[in-house]
């Protein structure tokens, strides 16, 4: 009988690998970078966003209620603050009927002008559509069976369909919803299927917005909050 071959106790035990300095420093590197690089773009755009309607709106101001007149220095934002408070009055004298008038009397005059009027068309279409939407944004979000049976998609929950579609499918309480695409949730397809085959997920709007952007990587803590929730009910979750 051949004796089997003995086996090395060294090659059976892998001991943990010492960090390097070098790799302890580039783990510090990037955390670093992700809290920063997210608070300085956003300070930086902010800035940005600033900087340009003060450069439009403040030649626009006559000199005597300008304060950089006065001061030695230029006061940042000052220009944002007259342009909207400059909307916010445009919007109230346009809300009454000589300012709707006057709106549509400049209207008819834009609409006549062969290229100004497919330009005006476009844009008043795009910010009305932005518009609107910022005051009806996704409420829920949900889980619903795409591209096939078997595989789930996150969608966000719109509204209940209106008009021809609820019109032409009959029998079904019909919902709209929005698929997003990863990572850009800005893209995605509009899909019209039966509340029944919707499974809402108790995760906010932004928290699948999250999920959709890091592809999956960052899950918002479910369970967390279900044990939070059980602990302040009394009631025992937590799996012994």
């Amino acid at each position: 009988m051949s004796e089997k071959p003995e086996h090395n106790n060294h090659d059976e035990e892998h001991p943990p690998q010492k960090v390097t300095a070098g790799r302890r420093l580039t783990n510090y590197f990037l955390t670093g970078l992700v809290i920063a690089a997210p608070v300085g773009l956003t300070l930086y755009i902010t800035w940005s966003i600033i900087r340009f309607v003060d450069d439009f709106v403040k030649p626009l101001i006559p000199p005597q209620y300008n304060p950089d007149t006065y001061l030695p220095i230029s006061i940042p934002g000052f220009g944002l603050v007259i342009g909207s408070f400059a909307l916010i009055m445009l919007g109230f004298l346009t809300a009454n009927l000589v300012g709707r008038t006057l709106v549509q009397f400049g209207e008819s005059i834009l609409h006549k002008m062969p290229f100004v009027s497919v330009l005006y068309r476009g844009l008043k279409q795009i910010f009305e559509t932005v518009v609107s939407q910022s005051h009806s944004n996704f409420k829920q979000v949900g889980l619903i069976e795409y591209p096939r049976h078997g595989l789930y998609a996150l969608v966000f929950i719109s509204t209940e369909a209106k008009g021809e579609v609820a019109e032409k499918v009959t029998g079904e309480d019909i919902t709209s919803v929005f698929l997003p695409t990863t990572p850009n949730p800005t893209s995605g397809f509009l899909l019209f299927l039966p509340r029944s085959e919707v499974h809402i997920l108790d995760m906010s709007v932004e928290d699948g917005a999250k999920l959709v952007i890091s592809a999956g990587l960052v899950s918002p803590e479910y369970q967390t909050k279900i044990e939070e929730l059980a602990e302040k009910t009394g009631i025992i979750s937590k799996k012994k």
